[in-house]
């Protein structure tokens, strides 16, 4: 399921043509995308009501319940429960449902017109419906990952549970930013944190140091959380992975993962840590990839990795403020 998540929003590189390619269309009562019906209460998985015949061209965006959160700002990304219908000729069939798994981050500049249409300007809080004829959603190239076929309209139903924006990280008490015999962590808002590790041997255990201690719940084991993180190797010193917004990617969106799912380092470490906490994990060998390593990544069995994870949100709705 996780992976339909991603393939519904990994193949949108979002270009400045692409976002000037499509506007919003008003709809009529006489539209045929316009008799999708939705209903349950707003948070709860909704009941979806899709005409049994063939879809129109028009793009149907509807405010379902209006939240009363912060408004959504054109380089923001949110949390979200939500489902995606493919409606195909008279039929269709549910996609995709976060409701039996767990909320997802989305952007809201995305490749995906319609729906970047129907989120800009929502506040947190809110239920939306976006009714997507082809060319608002993936096109004459479709969506091959998740069976979305060229001629194929989407539905999506959208609940807004909070809003993360680019540059957003841990806001609490700093502790520390490491140094001696760990690595030394700086940090710009822009472009988050940078690992300067040092001149010594790793240590052989787990490492779990708080830079910057949050006021949020304490993690629970198996809890999903959001996380915007930076991991780099304490051999070479080079970072092998990051999720911070960068020049290509200014909108990037933090990542939910759900802990006991993870590496051993991540699994463990993070349970007790409040959210809105600034971490530094340095994961031996054992507790990270292990004798095999991740050759892609040029990780070695051998190597030692150093991560700083910034915990912005539980997927239970709890927050870094």
């Amino acid at each position: 399921m996780r992976r339909v998540a991603v393939a519904l929003i990994a193949p949108l590189a979002v270009t400045a043509a692409l976002l000037a390619g499509c506007g919003s269309s008003a709809s009529t009562p006489t539209n045929t995308n316009a008799g999708v019906r939705i209903s349950g209460a707003a948070g709860k998985a909704p009941k979806v009501s899709i005409p049994a015949t063939k879809p129109s061209t028009s793009l149907v965006t509807k405010t379902l319940v209006k939240g009363t959160g912060p408004v959504l700002a054109s380089t923001d990304s949110y949390l979200a429960n939500f489902q995606v219908y493919i409606w195909r000729g008279k039929t269709h069939k549910l996609v995709f449902s976060s409701y039996d798994s767990t909320p997802e981050v989305l952007p809201v500049t995305i490749g995906l017109t319609g729906l970047q249409s129907a989120m800009s300007g929502q506040r947190v809080g809110s239920r939306v419906l976006a009714v997507l004829p082809p060319k608002y959603g993936y096109g004459a190239q479709g969506n091959s990952q998740i069976g979305v076929e060229p001629t194929d309209t989407l539905v999506w139903v959208i609940d807004v549970l909070q809003a993360f924006t680019p540059t957003q990280g841990a806001s609490g008490t700093q502790i520390t930013d490491g140094g001696g015999a760990l690595p030394k962590i700086s940090s710009s808002p822009a472009t988050g944190p940078a690992i300067t590790i040092p001149k010594t041997s790793p240590p052989t255990k787990l490492v779990v140091t708080t830079l910057i201690k949050g006021t949020g719940a304490p993690v629970k084991a198996g809890e999903s959380i959001v996380v915007r993180y930076v991991g780099s190797i304490w051999r070479t010193g080079k970072v092998f992975n990051d999720n911070w917004p960068n020049s290509s990617e200014p909108t990037s969106p933090p990542n939910v993962f759900t802990l006991g799912q993870l590496i051993p380092g991540w699994n463990t470490g993070l349970v007790g840590v409040p959210v809105g906490s600034r971490v530094m994990l340095v994961v031996p060998p054992a507790e990270g990839y292990g004798k095999t390593g991740q050759k892609s990544a040029g990780i070695k069995g051998t190597d030692t990795l150093v991560f700083v994870i910034d915990i912005l949100a539980a997927a239970n709705g709890a927050t870094t403020s």
